[in-house]
């Protein structure tokens, strides 16, 4: 008889701990990445990670749309010295 292949169960305290780690302003993005396409073979921690990482992908590109409008609206305000009519 095969044996199936389960994922490992990750306690309250390695949740605990992934979640202070990915905190951390530039090691939580690296962390994301190898938890995400890296081998440890917990499919529970990569999947969470995938989620993540198109998540902040998401904000980032919702984020920059916001900024490049904001910053035409006052660009274009500054430079007609703030006359609409």
């Amino acid at each position: 008889m095969e044996q199936q292949n389960t994922p490992q169960i990750m306690s309250v305290k390695d949740w605990v701990i992934t979640i202070l780690l990915t905190a951390i302003p530039l090691v939580g993005i690296i962390l994301l990445f190898v938890w995400a396409f890296g081998n440890d073979g917990n499919k529970i921690r990569q999947n969470w990670a995938k989620g993540n990482l198109i998540a902040v992908a998401i904000f980032l590109a919702l984020y920059l749309l916001i900024l490049i409008f904001f910053f035409g609206f006052f660009a274009t305000a500054a430079a007609t010295g703030g006359n609409y009519y």
